[in-house]
């Protein structure tokens, strides 16, 4: 109370009208701001493009703050200057941090939206988008922590020494996070997968759609719906395939006919091939086989090899049901018959008498029953 007293007798009139004409200016330079932005907001909605929406959603915030707070800092400046007596160094470079935190903070908005637009496009790589935005953002936290402490004289050269240091200490006590860092900027750069694409492991138990790519890991939704979070890092030692980029679907079935409908099969085969060379859904420029395959333990086979315009799974499914369908019908015109399993059992005709004549012994255990 006796440091308020003694403050404050130095705080005349003159002091507080310089800091009401300071917040006057604050109010009317932010009621300006206001008005302004609002016009500038129902132009950009008549326009086609949506850059200029996402400019001044960006803006808008920081600049409502900045006009706040710049005015605020020379009230501050006053007041201590009036009571404390403090230096105003200390004001002068705390105003330098706040206009380029703002700066920063306004980059990082725009990096936000902008990743935020990107993503809502179909035609645009959204794993690609991802990393970019996550790249972006750490380059400006670190520029924007460089540049604070160098605003309040914290000298870098030593500060990049001791990380250099301490940066090797960190490095082998988080190697498995620097691993799984560094093995997401590997699916970034080199996309084996992107969000929404199924993939799947041989080595690994891994199959499912890919939802997330994060820095540290990615998350896989299985075919049960249940997340699978895989470590980034994994992905360097692994294997992975990804049926979502293949341009067909194969068909590679093997058909089996009777042994007496030998002399239909050149027919039929020919038939089958011409109805693939024909079919819609058949890619015409892929490899293309209908051929008399083997000789089988009770069938003759012949096999058809094919390509489908389509990956869908399930419109994969009922382009082959109709092939095979066809191929029933193909078959059956030409009075053959499909084979299934049997064994032909044949005597000779010596046999035959052998076991038509009763055993003597036979005879009388038969007796002996009845």
């Amino acid at each position: 109370m006796a440091w308020w007293h003694s403050s404050s007798q130095s705080i005349n009139l003159e002091w507080v009208e310089h800091i009401a004409v300071l917040l006057a200016m604050a109010a009317f330079a932010w009621l300006v701001w206001h008005v302004v932005f609002g016009r500038l907001v129902a132009i950009s909605q008549k326009t086609k493009t949506e850059w200029d929406t996402i400019l001044l959603q960006t803006v808008s915030t920081p600049i409502s703050v900045l006009i706040w707070l710049w005015p605020s800092s020379y009230v501050l400046d006053s007041l201590l200057a009036a009571t404390a007596k403090v230096s105003e160094s200390w004001l002068v470079v705390s105003r330098r941090v706040l206009v380029f935190a703002v700066i920063l903070w306004i980059l990082l908005r725009l990096v936000n939206r902008i990743e935020a637009y990107l993503m809502k496009s179909d035609t645009r790589d959204q794993t690609t988008v991802s990393a970019m935005g996550h790249i972006l953002r750490l380059l400006l936290a670190v520029v924007g922590v460089l540049t604070a402490l160098q605003a309040f004289g914290i000298s870098l050269t030593g500060l990049l020494t001791f990380g250099g240091v301490g940066g090797l200490i960190v490095g082998l006590a988080a190697k498995d996070l620097l691993s799984n860092f560094f093995g997401g900027l590997m699916i970034y750069f080199d996309r084996p997968f992107s969000v929404g694409d199924w993939i799947s492991s041989p080595d690994r138990n891994i199959e499912g759609t890919v939802e997330r790519i994060g820095m540290r890991m990615t998350m896989i939704r299985s075919f049960e719906s249940r997340p699978l979070y895989v470590p980034n890092s994994v992905f360097s030692s692994i294997v992975v395939l990804n049926p979502s980029r293949m341009q067909h679907r194969r068909i590679n079935e093997t058909i089996g006919l009777r042994y007496k409908d030998a002399d239909k099969m050149a027919a039929i085969v020919t038939d089958v091939k011409a109805m693939l060379e024909t079919h819609p859904d058949i890619e015409q420029r892929s490899t293309l086989m209908v051929n008399f395959d083997a000789f089988a333990g009770s069938s003759l086979n012949f096999f058809i090899y094919a390509f489908t315009k389509t990956i869908n799974w399930s419109r994969y499914h009922e382009v082959k049901q109709d092939v095979m369908l066809k191929i029933v019908d193909i078959v059956h015109a030409h009075g053959a018959d499909f084979a299934f399993p049997s064994r032909t059992i044949s005597f000779d005709k010596d046999e035959m008498t052998e076991a038509a004549i009763p055993v003597p012994e036979a005879i009388q255990a038969a007796s002996n029953k009845h």
